[in-house]
């Protein structure tokens, strides 16, 4: 614990803040207990523009990336500190410092020595999260056997890269704020693909994360034993069938009980209900949940109540009115138990182009009265009984 009050600190980061000569960059991520955060993710470095120091603000959503670029005394740093995030590195060319805040808003203040090299390079590429030459690229058949994306797999490797973009700033900010115990050798952090498929992401997750430093275990479930069998010949034959394993079974029959993240990307119908289900009876602290093919709610969506029908009456807008319903429903279902929950852009696959990702952290936070009688009235107003209502332990 740090002998300085919070805002001691806060003021010592806007002293190394102020001398921008020496800034290499600053992240703030995470999220204050009891606060709000206009973006997931704000990252600072200093920038070279038309010879004149700026410094360059990316936001983040946790998909995308959004920059502005101020001169260093016009860089609202000071409000950044201050609104709401729970980490903060800054980096420096002799050191670093780090601070978390606790949930009883306590600073926890570290600091290193090390020189390190300030870049001024304006227009930087997008970097590459995975190597198309990474040999599991070429395993699973995104990359041809030169390492070179197939043409027709590059929307399937846009995926893959967009969904470790959402993965690791969620999964670094839960580990941070304590929902997820820090991975080590002998306590790895626990992965479950559920509805794997081809498991692209399986073995994207697997690779890239252990190239972070991050000890894994990854198992994959698809019901198909032929799935099964091909993923873990290719486990095989990548030397990593020890951290890595697949097998065939249904979701809801599945005899793994526990992960620390659950991820589930475009299980069909009810299927994506299993899987949310899965996360909540298992207790899964981070889940990611892209859903599709959305028929159980509307289904049943008969009685329409006024003045809906003017939506209604036209099929497709029926079909997306059902589809928002029924992830709503989903959503609130998890906050009930306690987790916080929030729905997020993400790049489509090639059979669904919905774009939504339901992401949810477990805090285990009560719900308030209010949210379970909104939920009440939800189905009541609609008459319709969500197939996860069914799938989770009371």
């Amino acid at each position: 614990m740090s002998n300085q009050s919070l805002e001691e600190v806060f003021q010592e980061f806007e002293s190394l803040f102020a001398s921008s000569e020496k800034l290499v960059r600053v992240v703030l991520s995470g999220r204050r207990r009891n606060m709000q955060t206009e973006h997931e993710r704000i990252d600072l470095r200093p920038v070279l523009l038309k010879e004149v120091l700026h410094i360059q603000v990316a936001y983040s959503d946790g998909r995308a990336m959004t920059t502005k670029n101020f001169l260093p005394d016009k860089t609202p740093f000071s409000q950044y500190l201050r609104s709401g995030y729970a980490n903060v590195l800054l980096e420096h060319t002799a050191g670093s410092m780090s601070l978390r805040i606790t949930k009883k808003g306590e600073p926890l203040v570290h600091r290193t020595q090390e020189a390190k090299a300030q870049h001024l390079d304006h227009d930087r590429s997008k970097t590459r999260l995975l190597d198309p030459a990474d040999p599991f690229l070429i395993a699973v058949g995104i990359s041809d056997k030169e390492g070179v994306i197939k043409p027709s797999k590059a929307d399937k490797y846009r995926q893959v890269e967009e969904f470790l973009r959402l993965l690791v700033p969620t999964l670094n900010a839960a580990i941070s704020a304590g929902h997820i115990p820090s991975p080590t050798t002998s306590n790895p952090l626990t992965i479950v693909d559920l509805g794997c498929g081809h498991a692209y992401l399986t073995f994207a997750a697997h690779q890239y994360l252990r190239k972070q430093g991050i000890p894994v275990s990854v198992t994959g479930i698809d019901v198909r034993t032929d799935s099964r069998d091909r993923n873990n010949e290719i486990a095989q034959k990548l030397g990593i069938a020890k951290s890595i394993e697949f097998r065939a079974e249904e979701i809801a029959d599945t005899q793994v009980k526990s992960a620390h993240v659950a991820i589930a990307l475009h299980a069909c119908d009810t299927a994506t209900d299993d899987a949310i289900a899965w996360c909540i009876n298992s207790g899964a602290q981070l889940a990611l949940i892209a859903p599709c093919c959305h028929h159980d709610v509307q289904a049943q969506m008969h009685e329409i109540p006024e003045p809906w029908s003017m939506l209604t009456r036209h099929g497709i807008m029926k079909e997306r009115l059902g589809d928002l319903l029924t992830d709503a429903l989903r959503m609130q279902i998890m906050k009930l138990r306690g987790y916080r929950v929030e729905a997020i852009e993400f790049v489509g696959g090639e059979h669904t182009p919905r774009n939504l990702m339901i992401r949810a952290v477990k805090t285990g936070a009560a719900p308030d009265a209010a949210e379970q009688k909104r939920y009440d009235e939800m189905i009541a107003l609609w008459k319709v009984k969500p197939a996860l209502a069914s799938l989770i332990n009371h």
